[in-house]
């Protein structure tokens, strides 16, 4: 049974697929895990990597700028994340992009989960704390749909 939690938790920290894969695998195993607690170990699992993704993403991207071979590439990145989320903060306001960002991570498709609204983020310039808390909110929700799809929920449709 340990094994079954650790795989789970393990997939839901793997960028692209995350808990949109893990919740899923969770119920295929035989037999399923309870829904409850591997939604709480794929949420887990999910938000370990954010705190590292925020604090070295941007941190990587300054010091790669000035680097022959990527000094090009992290300068594009960093000038545009700087441009998009001033313009972003000028027609949302920062109530807005908070939302924005946790409607992102909370859609589960494949590259709108926490790794990327989390670098997304850091090159955007939002602070720490509302970062964690949009995409804790949007990891959230995104669960509460995968569980919902797992049980069958959505299978009316």
């Amino acid at each position: 049974m340990l094994t079954k939690y650790l795989w789970i938790f393990f997939i839901s920290m793997v960028p692209i697929v995350e808990l949109r894969v893990a919740i899923p695998v969770s119920q295929a195993f035989n037999p399923p895990l309870p829904l409850l607690t591997s939604y709480i170990v794929c949420i887990i699992g999910n938000m370990l990597p954010v705190p590292v993704i925020f604090l070295f993403a941007r941190r990587f991207l300054e010091w790669g700028q000035d680097k022959k071979f990527i000094g090009g590439i992290c300068r594009f990145f960093l000038e545009k994340g700087h441009k998009g989320g001033a313009k972003l903060t000028e027609k949302a306001g920062k109530g807005g992009l908070f939302i924005a960002l946790m409607l992102f991570v909370g859609i589960p498709l494949p590259g709108t989960g926490a790794w990327t609204g989390t670098l997304a983020a850091s090159i955007l310039d939002i602070d720490f704390k509302s970062t964690v808390a949009a995409v804790v909110l949007g990891v959230l929700i995104a669960g509460i749909i995968m569980m919902c799809i797992s049980f069958g929920i959505f299978s009316f449709i």
